[in-house]
């Protein structure tokens, strides 16, 4: 289970597909990134604050996983080939929760569990075609109940408002992309000028309109 185990510990994911290398999009390392930055300043905050906050508990795990954020989105996105979109719309959903409840912390405890929860309803939102809850729980490592528990728990928390407009998916890919020029995730321009584009098709955004 994902509290106790590293990458080598999750639960294997079986079928005859399941294993298919992808390669990984671009999105997901500058997620991981800014992930782990908020997960940085975070601890430092909680050291300072002694405490994390209550409204993300359901979301905590026994100790901090020793797989990477990278590592864990990059799992997720082989195992359940969720569009690249979903990544994005989960970050947004993330980002909305830390702007409705700033007094809890994304933290190491909690990081691993928000995201494969947030990527999952990203998918049903996004996805025409998509995994069910317990193959989204046998890939991120924790028990079906408990996911369906945090699945619950985050739509309350976003007081479901999960669905994304065009315009503000369009300004997170561009806050995004600031981010990869920064901190320099990609070599050059013409690495990041299809992102956008790649993510953001008319058929794959036509259920977020709102």
């Amino acid at each position: 289970m994902l509290t106790a185990a590293g990458d080598d510990e999750l639960d294997p994911v079986v079928g005859p597909e399941s294993a298919t290398e992808a390669a990984t999009p671009r999105v997901l390392t500058i997620i991981s990134h800014v992930m782990e930055k908020l997960v940085a300043r975070n601890e430092w905050l909680a050291k300072q604050t002694k405490g994390f906050g209550k409204s993300l508990e359901a979301f905590h795990g026994v100790r901090a996983p020793s797989i990477s954020i990278a590592k864990y989105l990059e799992r997720i996105y082989k195992y359940t080939k969720c569009s690249p979109a979903c990544f994005v719309v989960g970050y947004v959903y993330i980002d909305r929760l830390a702007h409705k409840h700033p007094g809890s912390l994304v933290v190491s405890l909690n990081v691993h569990r928000l995201l494969v929860t947030c990527v999952m309803i990203a998918a049903k939102i996004l996805d025409d075609v998509h995994y069910n809850n317990e193959f989204y729980a046998r890939v991120g490592g924790v028990s079906n109940a408990d996911l369906n528990k945090m699945e619950l728990e985050l739509l309350f928390l976003l007081d479901f408002r999960v669905t994304v407009s065009f315009r503000v998916f369009e300004s997170y890919c561009f806050h995004l992309e600031k981010e990869m020029q920064l901190n320099d995730v990609v070599s050059s321009l013409k690495d990041i000028q299809p992102m956008q584009e790649s993510l953001s098709p008319a058929s794959t955004l036509s259920s977020l309109y709102v």
